[in-house]
């Protein structure tokens, strides 16, 4: 396991595209080897606030990247189970996810995996904490009855199969689940713990989040920044990867 502890948030974004960047590279993207993107959703594709229209406007439409290539999960399928369904038959027919990049809320939930969900769950229908609808009210003019009680997540064990797993740790309201993460154990309550178990989990976070771990922690990981910086330096173009 890393821990890439930056100064700042924009800091700790620029290292962690930097390090995407790069991945996808040395993925060397092809017509028959392609770069794909999964994405859990609750909204139909074209809500202003749903994760398709998210990633739209702020990466799909400023890159390259074939639509065919962006999985997206329908919230609004007739049958949800199938949906879920055909969505782990897609990554597996895919090779597997070399990749998975994901953030958690302030209880320590990746993706939509609630505290308490299966630490072996697979892609299905979640029902959402009541703490993660009033984070995303925000995104719903603060009215809670627009913001959705449940979504399709991939799952822990979805996640877990990955070959690289990033999870982006940023801000003071997150130090306890980053805490949680990394120096306590494995528990369901705190989802984003199962990644101890990961061979190849980095957490990149910023010095707030970083408020609840221990000194010794702390300076041992910023110890290896020298290490973890090799990583991201030098930036890979395109050109150089083929």
């Amino acid at each position: 396991m890393r821990l890439v502890i930056l100064d700042n948030y924009d800091l700790a974004s620029e290292w962690a595209a930097k390090y995407i960047c790069n991945r996808i590279i040395q993925f060397k993207p092809a017509q028959d080897r392609y770069f794909t993107l999964g994405l859990p959703t609750g909204l139909p594709r074209n809500h202003p606030e749903s994760y398709h229209s998210y990633m739209w406007n702020n990466f799909f439409k400023h890159i390259d990247i074939d639509p065919n290539n962006a999985h997206i999960l329908d919230g609004n399928a007739a049958d949800l189970q199938a949906e879920c369904d055909a969505f782990e038959k897609k990554i597996k027919e895919a090779g597997g996810i070399d990749l998975f990049v994901g953030g958690i809320g302030p209880d320590g939930h990746i993706a939509f995996n609630e505290p308490g969900s299966s630490l072996v769950s697979r892609t299905r229908l979640k029902t959402l904490a009541m703490d993660t609808i009033l984070a995303n009210a925000k995104y719903f003019d603060g009215d809670l009855s627009k913001v959705p009680t449940m979504a399709l997540t991939v799952g822990v064990g979805t996640v877990m199969d990955a070959r690289e797993v990033m999870i982006l740790i940023t801000g003071a309201h997150k130090a306890f689940a980053l805490y949680k993460a990394i120096e306590e154990g494995v528990n369901h309550m705190w989802t984003v713990s199962a990644f101890q178990q990961h061979p190849r989990t980095i957490f990149v976070c910023d010095e707030d989040a970083t408020l609840e771990l221990r000194v010794k922690t702390v300076k041992y990981f910023k110890g290896l920044m020298h290490v973890h910086n090799k990583l991201v330096e030098p930036l890979y173009s395109m050109k150089e990867g083929n």
